[in-house]
């Protein structure tokens, strides 16, 4: 009877699953861990391989077979990387503008944060922050001729007559 009860909870932890939920994102469970953490908004290959080398985990093993407990730690780390001592150049909000702080930001606070610093360029009136409004390149690539995705350009044919007018 115990030798069942062993082989059931082996079988449940060597169980791959399909889909595993992190940070609020659905990543397939067949990914290797270090490329299916990647698809985590804010999450690059960097940040995702610093987090499998200070955890100690083994970078190609599919994420689907990391158990709940794997996971709160993967998510703990990506929540607050300074505790694990990854190096802050691998951190995307550096010197935070508010806090002054060295933050690693994902999902929704990544977007809010991104929103807040362009609006907060448009206010002071910086260039960057002109151009952002303005909808044209910030980062001093050519206009002239290529950029064009916003405005659609081409002929327009006229509407039809009616034929009984003449």
């Amino acid at each position: 009877m115990e030798d069942a009860k062993k082989e059931d909870t082996k079988e449940k932890s060597d169980e791959l699953q399909l889909i595993i939920r992190v940070k609020d994102t659905d990543i397939d469970g067949n990914k290797k861990l270090v490329f299916g953490l990647t698809r985590i908004k804010g999450v690059g290959f960097n940040f995702s391989n610093a987090i499998c080398t200070n955890l100690k985990y083994d970078p190609n093993r599919k994420i689907g077979t990391l158990s709940e407990s794997d996971i709160q730690r993967i998510e703990s780390a990506i929540n607050d990387p300074a505790k694990l001592n990854i190096p802050k150049w691998v951190f995307n909000r550096q010197n935070d503008y508010d806090t002054g702080r060295d933050m690693h930001l994902t999902t929704s606070d990544l977007i809010i944060h991104k929103k807040e610093d362009i609006d907060r360029m448009g206010a002071i009136k910086s260039y960057k922050g002109l151009r952002h409004a303005r909808g044209l390149k910030v980062r001093g690539q050519r206009t002239a001729s290529t950029g064009r995705g916003q405005v659609s350009v081409g002929v327009q044919r006229k509407k039809d007559v009616k034929a009984g007018k003449t």
